[in-house]
């Protein structure tokens, strides 16, 4: 139970305003370490969630695809370029995206992973790696400045670490075709 305590901890410290400013001030940092690091705490915080309100995940996430489709939703919808700069610009969609990773992506992935089968997951990696890549894509090649807050070099760098990220996720697919998890355990 104190670890709950770290968390929320954590989420509030990343929410005070030179700290969430600082990372928004780097675009790479905001999409992928701010708004990972809420997911993650979302994450974390699921399972006290879980022992509190039990019933709710039974009704609402039986099987877990509900959560995984919420979950996609609203990491789809922050991967857009004018997500990322609406959140700098209106109060309350930085306040949208501070409650909607933690709660509406970060705890029904922790419900919903454990619900849904091995191929839904790699599924559901493969369609990531998918869209990581064709963000990759957009915001490298794209001639004109996609976000408004940030210079065309930052836009590049998130580019790549998108790609980055599409290429851990690849190895890790291969990874998982090849090696049999239930063996390992």
């Amino acid at each position: 139970m104190k670890g709950i305590y770290y968390v929320l901890l954590l989420y509030f410290f990343l929410m005070l305003p030179p700290v969430a400013n600082l990372m928004e001030s780097v675009m790479i940092i905001h999409m992928h370490m701010q708004m990972t690091l809420f997911v993650i705490i979302g994450f974390l915080l699921a399972p006290a969630l879980q022992k509190r309100f039990p019933r709710f995940f039974e009704e609402w996430n039986p099987n877990g695809i509900p959560g995984i489709l919420l979950f996609v939703i609203v990491i789809f919808y922050w991967t857009l370029p004018r997500s990322m700069d609406e959140a700098l610009n209106l109060w309350y969609i930085e306040l949208f995206k501070f409650i909607s990773l933690p709660f509406l992506a970060g705890v029904p992935l922790w419900d919903s992973w454990k619900k849904i089968t091995a191929s839904l997951k790699n599924g559901l990696i493969s369609l990531f790696t998918l869209l990581f890549i064709l963000m990759g894509w957009l915001y490298i090649w794209s001639p004109n400045q996609l976000c408004n807050n940030y210079l065309m070099i930052d836009q590049i760098t998130l580019g790549w670490g998108f790609l980055l990220t599409a290429v851990c996720m690849i190895i890790y697919l291969a990874y998982s075709y090849i090696t049999d998890f239930a063996k390992t355990v």
